[in-house]
This record gives C-alpha cells, sequence and structure tokens, in this order.
C-alpha cells in the first residue's frame, strides 16, 4: 500500500512526511532534497544558513542570504520534489530571507518562533516588486488552535490571504519550544490534544478561504503507527525532525549524528536558550557548565536573534550551534527531540521512509481504534 498524498494548494506530496527544519546547518540541500526525493517535502533551515561564508562576520545579512540562495538552487538540482524553507521570526533577518525564498521559487516557507504576522504582506510586496506571480505557500508553525486563529485572521484583514497550511507543534518537539517550561510537561498540552484543537479551529477558516487547509502535526512523531494516529485525530500529514538527523544524507557532522545514536533518555534536558524561549536538548559538558554560572565571554557578531541580549546571555547560541554542527560538541551542543534515545542507527532517507510506510501499513491492518483522546 502507499501512503495517503498531502495536499498544500497545488501542491501533491505523496509521502504526507515535512522533514522538519533543523538549525544550525543540521537540514541543507542534502538532507531536503533527500526526503523530496522519496516523496515528502524536504526542508531547509534558514537559520544562520551562511555560517560557512567567508565573508559571515563582516557581512552576515548577505552571506546568509547568498548561501540560501545557493542551496535552494542546490536542492533544485537534486530534485523535481517539493523543497521547502523554514525561517524563524525571530531571525533578524526574516524579512529579507522570505523575499529570497519566494524569489529562488522555494515552494513552501514554514515560519514559527514567533507569530508570522508579516508573511503574507512580504509576499504581496515581493511579487509586486518582481513583478511575478509567484507560487511559494505560506505556512505558519502554531501550538494552539488559538494562534491559528488569530494569524488567520491577521493575514486575512490585511492581505486578504490564508495560511496555506498548519503545522502544530506539540511539546515533545526538539529545538526551541513554543511553550512554557511548565505547560512542555503538563499532559493537558500534548499532542493528542493540540492537534483536534487546531483541526477544529481551522475548519471554520476553511470556510472563509473555500479550500481546504491542511493540519501537519509535529512533536514527537517517530513511527509510522505515530502517523496513522495522529492522522486519525484529524491531521493530514506529519512533520519529523529527530529520525532525519539519524540519516547519511543529514547535513550534520557524523560525530552530531552519533550524539543521537548513543543517547540515553537521562540525557534529554530543557535548556533555557538565548533567543528567550526553553530548548530541548542532550545535556553535555558545554550544558552544565552554562548552568554551573559558567559564562563564555563573546562579542556579537551575527546579530542573528531579535530577542537576544548579549550583555544578559552567558553564550553566542549561533556560536555553539554551529561548533556542534561541525561535530564540536565540547564548545556547543546538540538540540534533539523527545524521543532522541530511541534512535540506534544511522540510516539513508530511503531506509527510514520505506520502514515508517511498513509500520503506517502494519496499522492498517489493525481494527480500527477510536481517534478521540479523553483530557
Amino acid at each position: 500500500m502507499s501512503f495517503p498524498t498531502l495536499r498544500i494548494g497545488d501542491l501533491v506530496a505523496k509521502t504526507p512526511i515535512v522533514q522538519g527544519g533543523m538549525g544550525v546547518g543540521i537540514s541543507l540541500s542534502r538532507l531536503a532534497s533527500a526526503v523530496a526525493n522519496e516523496g515528502g517535502i524536504g526542508v531547509i533551515a534558514g537559520a544562520m544558513i551562511g555560517m560557512k561564508e567567508p565573508d559571515v562576520a563582516s557581512n552576515p545579512l548577505e552571506a546568509n542570504l547568498r548561501a540560501l540562495r545557493r542551496e535552494i538552487e542546490k536542492a533544485r538540482e537534486a530534485t523535481q520534489g517539493i523543497i521547502g524553507v523554514n525561517i524563524m521570526v525571530a531571525l533578524t533577518t526574516f524579512a529579507e530571507m522570505v523575499r529570497t525564498s519566494i524569489e529562488a521559487k522555494a515552494d513552501v516557507i514554514f515560519s514559527g518562533a514567533g507569530l508570522p504576522m508579516d508573511l503574507p504582506k512580504l509576499f504581496a510586496e515581493t511579487c509586486e516588486r518582481k513583478k511575478e506571480e509567484f507560487k511559494t505557500k505560506l505556512v505558519p508553525i502554531v501550538s494552539s488552535g488559538r494562534a491559528a486563529t488569530l494569524i488567520a485572521r491577521k493575514w486575512l484583514s490585511s492581505t486578504g490571504y490564508m495560511p496555506d497550511a498548519f503545522v502544530v507543534e506539540g511539546p515533545k518537539a526538539g529545538g526551541h519550544l513554543g511553550f512554557t517550561p511548565e505547560h512542555i510537561s503538563d499532559p493537558n498540552y500534548r499532542l493528542e490534544l493540540l492537534v483536534p484543537q487546531v483541526v477544529e479551529a481551522v475548519k471554520a477558516l476553511e470556510d472563509k478561504a473555500g479550500h481546504a487547509i491542511p493540519v501537519i502535526a509535529a512533536g514527537g512523531v517517530y513511527t509510522g503507527e505515530d502517523i496513522k494516529k495522529y492522522m486519525d485525530l484529524g491531521a493530514s500529514g506529519v512533520q519529523m525532525g529527530t529520525r532525519f538527523v539519524a540519516t547519511y544524507e543529514c547535513d550534520a557532522d557524523d560525530r552530531f549524528k552519533q550524539a543521537y545514536v548513543n543517547a540515553k533518555q537521562e540525557d534529554v534536558t530543557i535548556i533555557k536558550s538565548p533567543v528567550g524561549m526553553p530548548g530541548r536538548a542532550l545535556v553535555n559538558n558545554f550544558i552544565e557548565s552554562m548552568r554551573d554560572g559558567g559564562k563564555k565571554p563573546f562579542k556579537c557578531i551575527f546579530h542573528c536573534v531579535k530577542t537576544c541580549e548579549q550583555e544578559k546571555t552567558p553564550y553566542c547560541i549561533a556560536a555553539a550551534l554551529i561548533n556542534a554542527m561541525k561535530g564540536n560538541l565540547e564548545r556547543g551542543f546538540a538540540f534533539c527531540g523527545e524521543n532522541v534515545a530511541r534512535v540506534n542507527g544511522i540510516v539513508s532517507v530511503h531506509e527510514l521512509i520505506s520502514s515508517l510506510q511498513r509500520e503506517f501499513d502494519a496499522m492498517l491492518n489493525k481494527p480500527a481504534a477510536t481517534a478521540s483522546v479523553k483530557a
């Protein structure tokens, strides 16, 4: 059998899996194109994408935009599938990266780490300035039905545009989390409850939009059984990050990937990021030293995140994540999802998607279970 398709406007993914955008440098063109070649939606992470550019310290804006254009082009050369870009609202270069992604004809922009209220305005301005009708789909990442409704109302009133889809991300996700530290462990905020809430909120929006607005479940999705569960709850697809780190095609250093393979459940921790949000990561000496009051003095050269206050933060988040991506985990750390301890080896993207398909098919052959979840 085959997966049901995921439709976002006129885009059709034969595999209803979005590979989560993972910065810094974890998901670039190699991973994104491999996922797209398997019928999923491959996603390039925009955060500090220009980290290897020679002028990133002296000219971070142009370095990041140049690298973004190049990674989209490289992905296009490697696949005929769907390529997206993840752009955090918190980035100081958010507007410029959105415009560049649209001009480079990315198929989808996924945007979270804040509410992307200006996304359709930037899209309309880019179309007007370039005198071209671009087709990039705009997909906010939210953590509640209320957030989805707020975004949709703002977009509709300001530009007449409605979101093409929503990603609802639960508290088991990796990296920066759109929840308070207290809500991360609160069962009332688990993804099984958030998905039906967002699906219900989106139903009211679909009437105004005049078309379907798919909901994509994210945060702790690990198996084909999970995919089936969330689709039974009303999701049209899922987003997965952690599973794709442990693939040969992932753009991170092998030592970064091996940290996932070696991870135990007790290694998973919640940190307070300089971005101003909690984040889930693998504990190591770097994180422990920061918790013990350590400080890595630095001069901010990247100016990458709007909410980062250099004088108050103990370390540079960009430098730490760049070091980690390169395999230098003594001078950085790895973000991860809640289920990272279940990773037991490195596989190809093809092998991963095939195993998820088999698990999904196995669930189809089981007696149907109720899709409702009680709080």
